[in-house]
C-alpha cells in the first residue's frame, strides 16, 4: 500500500505542477478545441455534410489533442527537467524511479481526458455529432492510443537537450499531424503525400479514431493497431536506451 501512495502522490503532484502552468495547460487543451471549432464547426455550418464532417474532425482532432498532451508532458517536461537537475534529485530519493514516469503518464490521460470530453461537448451541443454506442471505444481509443506517442515524447525528452526540446516536438508535431490527416481528410491531401502518410504514427491513431467512431468501416483496424505497437516498441527501446546513457554520463 505504501509504494501505491508513492504512485498515486506522484500522479497528483505532476497534475498539480502542470494545472499550475497556464503555459501548458491552455495550449495543450485549448489549440484542438479552437482547430475544432474553426474547421468542425463554423466552416461546415449549413453545409448537407456538416453532421458528417463534425464527427470525423472530432475523432481527428481528439486524436490530435492527445498527441499533443503526450508529447509536451514527456518531451518537453522530461528535457527541462533533465536540464534543471530535477531527476538527479528524484534518483538520490527512495521514490521508485518507475514512479517518476508512472506519474506523467497518468497526467497524460487525465488531460487527455478532459480535453475529449470537452470536444465531445462541443460536438454534441453545436456539431449535432450522435455517435451513440460509438462514443466509448472513440475515447477508448484516443485515451489509450496516446500510450506510443508517450514513448515518443519520452525518447525525445532524453535525447533533445532542455532548450532544444520544445522545437524539437513542435517539429516533429506538427508536420506529422498534417501529413497523416488530422487537419484535413487525407483524401484531400495530395497523392504522394498519401502514399506517404502511413508511415507516420499519427496517421494509425487519427484512423483508429475514425474507425471508433463510426466513420470509417473497421475492417483492417488491426493493421493500425499492430502499427502504433512496433511505434511504441521501437521508440520505447529508443528511450530506455538514452535513458541509460543519460545516467552513465550523470552517474558514471
Amino acid at each position: 500500500m505504501s509504494t501505491f501512495r508513492i504512485y498515486r502522490l506522484e500522479a497528483k503532484y505532476e497534475l498539480l505542477k502542470l494545472l499550475r502552468l497556464p503555459v501548458f495547460a491552455i495550449p495543450t487543451i485549448g489549440f484542438p478545441l479552437m482547430f475544432y471549432v474553426l474547421f468542425g464547426l463554423v466552416l461546415p455550418a449549413g453545409g448537407s455534410n456538416a453532421s458528417h464532417a463534425s464527427s470525423y474532425l472530432l475523432a481527428t482532432y481528439g486524436a490530435f489533442g492527445v498527441i499533443g498532451i503526450a508529447l509536451g508532458a514527456l518531451g518537453i517536461g522530461v528535457a527541462m527537467e533533465r536540464g534543471q537537475g530535477w531527476l538527479a534529485v528524484k534518483r538520490a530519493s527512495p521514490m521508485p524511479v518507475s514512479a517518476y514516469f508512472v506519474g506523467k503518464y497518468a497526467m497524460t490521460v487525465l488531460f487527455a481526458g478532459v480535453m475529449v470530453a470537452l470536444l465531445a461537448t462541443l460536438g454534441i451541443a453545436f456539431g449535432h455529432v450522435h455517435l451513440g454506442a460509438h462514443w466509448v471505444p472513440l475515447v477508448a481509443v484516443l485515451l489509450l492510443g496516446g500510450i506510443p506517442f508517450c514513448a515518443i515524447g519520452l525518447a525525445i525528452g532524453y535525447l533533445a537537450g532542455p532548450n532544444s526540446a520544445a522545437g524539437v516536438v513542435n517539429g516533429v508535431y506538427l508536420p506529422m499531424a498534417f501529413l497523416s490527416g488530422l487537419f484535413i481528410p487525407i483524401t484531400m491531401l495530395p497523392t504522394v503525400l498519401r502514399r506517404v502518410a502511413p508511415a507516420f504514427p499519427p496517421y494509425h491513431l487519427g484512423q483508429l479514431a475514425l474507425k471508433a467512431a463510426g466513420v470509417l468501416p473497421a475492417g483492417d483496424a488491426w493493421v493500425n493497431v499492430a502499427a502504433l505497437a512496433g511505434f511504441a516498441f521501437v521508440f520505447s527501446a529508443l528511450a530506455v536506451a538514452a535513458y541509460r546513457r543519460d545516467e552513465g554520463k550523470t552517474y558514471g
